[in-house]
């Protein structure tokens, strides 16, 4: 392979990687302008249970390997954030909730489907197969997912009522909006890391995994800022749909 080619696959990766980033925002904000506050909770266990299985994809960006999953997780503290400030604390924490209970949910359910015995029909073999390698969890890999999501969701949600409280302007947006879920998001990489991989890897491969992982949700995180103050907007100007008649 000349190294023209593995530049285009580079650049493809990474082109991809800008456009999933809006597609997910976006589809955010359209979900909670047309379906409002039920939008946002519909979308936490989307986002959870999706970036569960793009994490086994490994690909190269921006000259480093790492999994995809950072964006659709990303996005569920941008929910979380949208929550905080449009309807306070206690709806975010349901949300994590939520998000939490649907990880568990979708991990036991899987785990059965995929103990079953495959036909022996070719064709249904190798699709038996491909979804066991996504959905037949390592109870540590599960474990740490889960403690990760908890623990940081939950800070996420303390943290962005506190830097509010401090800076309850609306021009403020930004500050609770990244103070929160930057910290957040070094509390989720340092545990998951932590659980799921020491002793596994050594040490200066789980710094690299850390780091390459932090960076690309710090990418993330920033990038999700505008989206908050959109939500806000929307919310002002009563464009959301709060009331869903089916």
């Amino acid at each position: 392979m000349n190294n023209n080619f593995k530049k285009e696959i580079i650049m493809r990766n990474e082109i991809l990687w800008i456009v999933m980033l809006f597609v997910n925002f976006f589809s955010i904000i359209f979900i909670y302008k047309k379906f409002g506050k039920l939008g946002l909770f519909i979308w936490v266990p989307i986002s959870s249970i999706l970036a569960n299985i793009q994490v086994v994809l490994l690909v190269n960006l921006f000259g480093f390997e790492t999994t995809l999953g950072n964006i659709m997780y990303a996005g569920g503290f941008l929910v979380t954030d949208i929550l905080s400030e449009n309807y306070g604390e206690e709806e975010a924490k349901s949300a994590v909730k939520l998000g939490f209970v649907s990880m568990i949910v979708t991990a036991v359910i899987m785990k059965l489907a995929v103990s079953f015995v495959p036909s022996t029909v070719q064709a249904g073999a190798e699709n038996f197969k491909s979804l066991k390698m996504i959905f037949d969890f390592m109870p540590r890999i599960l474990f740490a997912g889960l403690v990760a999501y908890g623990v940081s969701q939950r800070h996420d949600v303390w943290a962005y009522k506190f830097w509010k409280n401090r800076f309850p302007a609306k021009k403020h947006i930004w500050i609770r909006n990244n103070f929160s879920t930057l910290v957040s998001q070094l509390i989720d990489n340092l545990i998951f890391t932590t659980i799921a991989f020491a002793g596994v890897y050594p040490v200066e491969v789980l710094v690299e995994i850390f780091l390459v992982t932090y960076v690309m949700k710090v990418i993330v995180a920033t990038m999700d800022t505008p989206f908050v103050y959109l939500a806000s907007y929307l919310k002002e100007n009563k464009s959301v749909t709060e009331k869903i008649i089916i």
